[in-house]
C-alpha cells in the first residue's frame, strides 16, 4: 500500500520537529523509502519554509523563528494525531474523516514518529494553529510513556477524545472521553472459536509495545485460565523486538514452533496481522502446517485474509471507532457553550471472520 506524498511529508515534518534535527538517511530508513525520495520531500518542505536543509541533515524551523501566541480556536479545524506506520489506526482515521468532513470541519493530520513524547509538540503546534478539538491515539509503547503524558493531556483546554486508548481508573486522564474496541470480547471470540473446534491447548503470541497488546495479553490469559475446557495455555512474544518492558523468561521469547511443541498446543492466537502472517511462514519452515497441525486466529484483520492461507481473524471495528470518536467530539464542541455533558467511555465489539486457517480436530 503506497503512502500518500502529503502523509509522508507530514511524518518527516513531525519527526524533525520532535527531535529538532534529523539525518536524511535516518528518515529514509524510518519511513522505509529511498534517500532520494526523502531528499525530494525535504526540498519541497524547505521551499515552503517548513524545514531547514543542511548537508545531509534536516532541521526544524521552530527554533529559528518566534512562535506566535496561540490564537483562539476558529471552530473549523480538528487535529487528528496518530502514530506513524500504524495502519490499524489509519482505518480509524478514515472513519473519523467521513464524519468530520460531512460536518464541515477541516482535518489537520499529525503523524507522530516512533519516539517517546512525540505527540506533545504536535498537539502544541495544532493548538497554536487554532485547532478547536483533538482526536488522539498516542503510541504509549510502555505504561511509563502513558503516565508521562497524563498531566499535560489532562490540562488541555479544548475538547479531546482518545481513540483506542483508555487510561486506568484513578489516573489524571480517567475523566477523558474515549472510544475503544472491546478487546476482552475479541479475545473471548478467538478462544471460544478454537475451543468450539475441539482445541484444548492454545498458545497466545502478542506484541507487548502498545495498550492494545497489553490488554489483549491480559484478556487471553484470564479467559483461558478460567475456561473449563482449556487444559493448558502459554504466552510468547509475537515479535521479540516488540518486548519493550522485559526481561522475559526464555519460554516467553521462544519461537512459536518450539512453544507449540513444548505445550502440545494445537491452536494459536496471534497479534497482529503482519506478525501472524510471518509466524505462519516460519511455522511452515519448521514443518508445522496451518491448519492441519495448528489452527491459527489472527487479531486485527487488516491484511489477515491476504495470506497464502487466509487467516481466521478477530476484527476490531476500526473505522467505527473513528466515526464514533468524531461524533463524540462534534457533540462536545457543540455543547461547550451550553455547559458540559457527562464524560463518556464508548466500547465497540469486535467480530470474527472464519477463513481457512482454523479447522476442527
Amino acid at each position: 500500500m503506497r503512502e500518500p506524498v502529503e502523509v509522508r511529508r507530514q511524518r518527516i515534518l513531525a519527526a524533525v520537529e520532535s527531535r529538532g534535527s534529523a539525518r536524511v538517511s535516518d528518515l529514509a530508513a524510518e519511513l522505509e523509502v529511498s534517500v532520494v525520495t526523502v531528499r525530494r520531500d525535504v526540498e519541497e518542505l524547505a521551499r515552503e519554509g517548513r524545514l531547514r536543509r543542511g548537508h545531509g541533515v534536516v532541521r526544524s524551523t521552530l527554533a529559528a523563528r518566534d512562535i506566535p501566541a496561540p490564537r483562539p480556536p476558529d471552530g473549523d479545524t480538528v487535529a487528528v494525531v496518530v502514530p506513524e506506520r500504524h495502519h490499524y489506526l489509519y482505518e480509524s482515521l478514515h472513519g473519523a474523516r467521513s464524519v468530520l468532513e460531512a460536518s464541515g470541519k477541516r482535518i489537520a493530520l499529525h503523524i507522530a514518529p516512533q519516539v517517546a513524547g512525540a505527540e506533545r509538540p504536535l498537539i502544541e503546534r495544532a493548538l497554536e494553529d487554532g485547532a478547536a478539538g483533538l482526536l488522539l491515539a498516542p503510541r504509549w509503547r510502555t505504561p511509563a510513556d502513558e503516565e508521562a503524558d497524563h498531566l499535560w493531556l489532562a490540562a488541555l483546554e479544548v475538547p479531546a477524545v482518545l481513540m483506542e486508548r483508555r487510561p486506568g481508573a484513578g489516573t489524571a486522564l480517567h475523566a477523558m472521553d474515549s472510544v475503544c474496541s472491546d478487546h476482552v470480547h475479541g479475545a473471548h471470540l478467538a478462544v471460544e472459536h478454537l475451543v468450539g473446534l475441539g482445541h484444548r491447548r492454545i498458545v497466545f503470541a502478542t506484541r507487548d509495545d502498545s495498550p492494545t497488546a497489553r490488554t489483549l495479553r491480559s484478556a487471553c490469559a484470564r479467559i483461558a485460565g478460567a475456561h473449563p475446557l482449556v487444559e493448558a495455555w502459554a504466552w510468547t512474544l509475537s515479535a521479540p523486538e516488540a518486548g519493550q518492558e522485559g526481561p522475559y523468561a526464555p519460554e516467553e521469547t521462544a519461537e512459536l514452533h518450539e512453544v507449540l511443541r513444548r505445550t502440545g498446543a494445537t491452536a494459536a492466537v496471534l497479534h497482529g496481522d503482519v506478525d501472524a502472517l510471518m509466524l505462519v511462514q516460519r511455522l511452515a519452515d519448521h514443518g508445522v502446517r496451518v491448519p492441519e497441525d495448528c489452527s491459527v486466529v489472527a487479531y486485527d484483520d487488516v491484511v489477515a485474509g491476504l495470506g497464502t492461507t487466509p487467516l481466521t481473524a478477530v476484527a476490531p471495528p476500526k473505522a467505527d471507532v473513528g466515526r464514533a470518536a468524531a461524533e463524540l467530539l462534534l457533540e462536545r464542541l457543540d455543547s461547550e457553550a451550553a455547559g458540559r455533558t457527562p464524560v463518556r467511555r464508548v466500547e465497540l465489539l469486535p467480530s470474527l471472520s472464519v477463513r481457512g486457517s482454523t479447522r476442527a480436530l
